[in-house]
């Protein structure tokens, strides 16, 4: 190597020294690595420094502290809170759920509104490294059931997310056990469960005033820690009093340890509704990844394996149990537990006996460690609230699906919504649902149903809307059948109360009950797997379920499906007759109303209420018919399976459907605006309303997603498809006859004639996404004959109007000069 002077060489000599001092002390990486070493020694003696400050276990935690034995040991010294940890804990998966204990009066946010309401729930890993503890956050959404070959790259691509560091503070049991200062953590804002996005959005929430809030207490026992914590939060909205600048809430956090191993999963079925947890599966085909997901169920293990292998009904080794929230008023307490107890029947199917049971939460003397915050506790949380609702949730294990604890949420208004609908769909037939009030028996029974159902839920079940469709509605009208089956095979469908039943029928039970389908269901999620693994259990399932391929009560219809037999609060298995008969009651009730809800010196308001409430009933049964028009049927079938899975209702079902709109919208429904009740309730704006029905209903029929399964109905199915131009034709005609138009009939021509406009001005194309097998199907409009379709009836229209045009005079003949300047206008747009 040349240099071209003595600087150069000085230089080089420079920088060969600086070169061999750096590898003569073992750091070779010359001198841009130099930084690297200071991070180095800063990092030791920030290690040194942890150290230094590690203190004995008895000069930490005296003898004055306050001390709770369990999972964690946990200690209070004076203002600070401890946790110990012992090193068998470590990397075990813990369930962390937060719920609200006491919340502002006043707040509006569903589901973030009540003491007892879940927050959020997360997975927590306790980890140790040198002298500090972390919290990692694992996920068992990647998973690899049979390739093991996988677990290291999948172990490569999922690195846990660290939520919180801790200094250890000391040491005990001989070193095996760490203790962590948790003071600051638990009274912050724990990362990663925050308060709803949306009620801090509502109330513009900001950060935690610390001075405001603390930990009230943390309490451990053998499978969980309780923490209590008083939070303040700095709010400029506040639900009640504005002036305060703040909103406080009561907030607990339990952490559960989860089983070491746990319980067998059991794969999803698609002909059974059930709850499950997802997952991306690398191993269960070596070729492509699977979704795959496991059911969410309680684990059910017979106490005597022998017995239970016979056939014979045992014991669970553990009993699944809800208790009541101490909160409830007294005398709904035993409807609620029936409610829960009822379940017991279907456990049956499964092979227990007793397998749940509920409870009264017990009270501070029988257990003063009892909470119903304990996320070792299933409970019915009642809540003093105006909502009409109640649901039923669970917390599952993200690794197999197991059900750790569930709190059904029930509002204490839910009773006025049943006491509505118990009236509207029944009083025809049912003197006891007539009244100012029910009687506290009828109530109970009332409850007892929606218990059940959200029961259902919790136990993992989702909506079986497809349930009902399995019986005939004429058996809905024998009091034999409905004594023996009630109204549908499953409590998990909307099949609410018996409204197909006419007066003189005789019909006594009216209500939803468990059935075949809910039997059939708990014994798929609960049946004991008898040693085989999760896919054989998995094939050995298929085989039994396809087994009840076609039979009507098994069915399960998806909620939100296009499949018209899958439908929220509809009856039987023909929803134009059952509306048939639902509107003839409805018809009946009507003009005595006030008569059946008369209370002395009562406001108006309850039976403006009730008329609400009619109205949406009716409502009900002309979306049920509307359900038919342009819909498809669904049946699962696996491949070796033969025979349609997606098939076209009927022409006759969907010409009977839009006769049906035709004779009970488009025909004036005067019935609905009886002129006595409305001097009584109505300050004008009930016609108005039965228009904006009428426009609605219309709209419905009329839709361009309908539209295109149409045209390929008749692509595909030719004569025997039920086409656009027959339902534009069968609409028209009933809207257009001119004999006797009026307020009515004048606006849904003029609606009409706005729709058709309406659906030519769309011309971009509708993309398919994941909801087109709920009915969004997608579509083309430049390419399809959909516009074509629609100038036809457009010019059908013209002509019409004009023949109608002949004759009239005064104000009916400028009606139809104005529907021919719409025409025009449209025309002018989209010419």
């Amino acid at each position: 190597m040349r240099y071209k002077n003595k600087l150069g060489i000085a230089l080089a000599i420079l920088s060969l020294q600086a070169t061999v001092t750096v590898a003569q002390s073992g750091k070779w990486g010359g001198l841009v690595n130099l930084p690297g070493k200071v991070e180095s020694e800063k990092k030791e003696q920030s290690d040194k420094t942890k150290k230094d400050k590690i203190k004995k276990f008895e000069d930490l935690i005296g003898n004055d502290a306050k001390k709770s034995t369990g999972l964690f040991n946990t200690y209070k010294v004076e203002d600070k809170y401890y946790m110990e940890i012992p090193d068998t804990l470590l990397n075990r998966d813990m369930l962390v759920v937060t719920r609200f204990t006491q919340t502002p009066v006043g707040l509006k946010e569903f589901r973030s509104q009540y003491g007892g309401e879940m927050l959020n729930e997360q997975l927590w890993q306790w980890q140790r490294r040198e002298n500090t503890v972390y919290i990692k956050v694992p996920s068992y959404a990647y998973i690899a059931t049979v390739n093991r070959d996988m677990d290291a790259a999948l172990a490569n691509s999922n690195a846990l997310p660290i939520l919180a560091a801790f200094d250890i503070k000391a040491f005990n049991n001989g070193g095996k056990n760490v203790v962590i200062d948790v003071t600051d953590f638990y009274n912050g804002e724990i990362p990663g469960m925050p308060l709803p996005e949306k009620l801090k959005k509502t109330y513009k929430i900001a950060g935690i005033d610390g001075q405001k809030s603390y930990i009230d207490t943390i309490k451990s026992f053998p499978e969980n820690v309780e923490v209590r914590t008083v939070k303040t939060f700095k709010s400029p909205v506040l639900p009640a009093d504005n002036s305060v600048g703040t909103m406080t809430f009561g907030l607990n956090t339990s952490m559960v340890l989860l089983p070491k191993v746990p319980m067998q999963a059991r794969y999803e079925n698609e002909r059974v509704g059930y709850f499950s947890n997802r997952k991306l599966d690398f191993g269960a085909n070596d070729q492509k990844v699977m979704r795959n997901a496991f059911i969410q169920r309680y684990r059910l293990e017979p106490s005597d394996a022998d017995a239970y292998a016979r056939g014979e009904l045992v014991q669970p080794k553990k009993q699944i149990v809800f208790y009541i929230d101490p909160a409830t008023p007294k005398k709904w307490v035993p409807y609620l537990i029936e409610g829960v107890n009822d379940w017991n029947s279907a456990f049956e199917a499964a092979g227990f006996k007793n397998a749940i049971v509920g409870k009264e939460a017990p009270t501070l003397e029988e257990d003063p460690t009892f909470s119903t915050e304990d996320a070792r506790y299933s409970v019915i949380r009642y809540f003093a609230s105006e909502i009409e609702n109640a649901y039923g949730p669970r917390i599952s294990d993200p690794r197999s699906g197991e059900i750790i604890e569930s709190h059904v949420g029930w509002y204490h208004n839910v009773m006025s919504l049943l006491r509505n609908w118990f009236f509207v769909q029944t009083a025809a037939i049912n003197e006891e649902a007539r009244g100012a009030k029910l009687s506290d028996e009828q109530m109970g029974q009332l409850i007892r149903f929606v218990s059940s159902h959200e029961l259902g839920h919790s136990l993992g079940l989702l909506h079986n809307f497809g349930s009902s469709y399995a019986f005939d509605v004429d058996s809905l009208r024998s009091p034999s059948f409905t004594e023996k089956n009630g109204t549908a095979p499953s409590i998990m469908d909307y099949a609410r109360f018996n409204y197909v039943a006419q007066p003189g029928d005789g019909v006594k039970n009216i209500y939803p009950k468990i059935g075949a389908y809910d039997r059939f269901a708990i014994d798929f999620g609960y049946r004991h797997h008898g040693g085989r693994t999760p896919e054989q259990d998995r094939d050995w399932w298929e085989t039994k379920i396809q087994e009840k391929a076609g039979d009507p009560l098994y069915y399960y219809g998806k909620q939100g499906s296009m499949d018209p037999r899958a439908q929220s609060e509809d009856l039987g298995n023909d929803a134009v007759k059952a509306g048939e008969y639902g509107i003839a009651n409805l018809k009946y009730i009507l003009p005595n109303l006030e008569k059946w809800t008369y209370e002395e010196n009562g406001s108006l308001e309850d039976t403006k209420d009730l008329y609400k409430d009619l109205i949406g009933q009716y409502r009900r049964y002309i979306n049920h018919a509307i359900a038919y028009v342009s819909a498809m049927t669904e049946d699962y079938k696996t491949k070796s399976e033969k025979g349609a899975v997606y098939t076209y209702v009927s022409k006759e079902k969907q010409q009977g459907a839009v006769a049906f709109v035709n004779k009970h919208v488009f025909e004036t429904p005067y019935w609905l605006l009886d002129t006595s009740l409305m001097k009584r309730i109505d300050y004008g704006t009930m016609a108005n309303k039965v228009q904006e029905m009428q426009n609605q209903v219309l709209t419905s029929l009329l839709e361009t997603y309908g539209f295109a399964r149409m045209i390929d109905n008749e692509f595909k199915n030719g004569d025997k498809a039920y086409t656009v131009n027959e339902l534009l034709a069968d609409v028209s005609n009933s809207i257009f006859r001119g004999a006797k138009d009026d307020m009515f009939k004048r606006g849904l021509q003029r609606a009409y004639v706005d729709r058709l406009g309406v659906m030519l001005k769309l011309d971009k194309p509708v993309q398919e996404t994941a909801y087109a097998a709920a009915g969004l199907t997608p579509y083309n409009p430049n390419l399809s004959d959909m516009r074509i379709l629609i100038l036809g009836a457009l010019n059908d229209t013209e002509v019409r109007v004009k023949k109608l045009t002949k004759g009239s005079k005064g104000f009916e003949s400028d009606h139809y000069a104005d529907l021919l300047r719409r025409i025009e206008a449209i025309r002018k747009i989209n010419s």
